[in-house]
């Protein structure tokens, strides 16, 4: 995406879904058009519901769950499943937080103008979001 003259692109990073989606709904009620919420990972994201739905009992793979890499066919792709279920993050052996970036894994994208990008912030900031 190209910025026009004038705009400014805002990044935050949230520990939680539920804090981000908090900011983005807030961002949207105060006017702001471009907004987006992404989770950032370093396996590609792709949280399927429908197959990896612990509550439900539909958890087709530990890595959905885990890694959000739901959608990997659990017969097709076995090489990478296992590497993935290698991850300590799986496991839980690992480090606290290993793997999720500086503990926030859920980034709020915001694109406006110059003159709305200090009280975009505060929104940002209010609901936990690191800029």
């Amino acid at each position: 995406m190209r910025l026009s003259p004038g705009e400014r692109s805002i990044l935050a990073y949230f520990p939680s879904s539920n804090a981000a989606r908090r900011a983005v709904e807030e961002l949207k009620a105060a006017g702001y058009e471009i907004v987006g919420l992404d989770r950032v990972s370093r396996f590609g994201v792709e949280d399927d519901a429908e197959v990896n739905y612990a509550v439900a009992g539909r958890a087709e793979t530990i890595t959905g769950l885990t890694l959000f890499s739901a959608g990997i066919d659990s017969l097709a792709n076995s090489d990478s499943r296992v590497l993935k279920a290698a991850d300590p993050s799986v496991s839980g052996y690992g480090a606290h937080d290993y793997g999720v970036a500086g503990g926030r894994a859920f980034l709020v994208t915001v694109v406006t103008g110059g003159d709305r990008v200090q009280p975009a912030v505060a929104i940002l900031e209010k609901h936990g979001g690191q800029v």
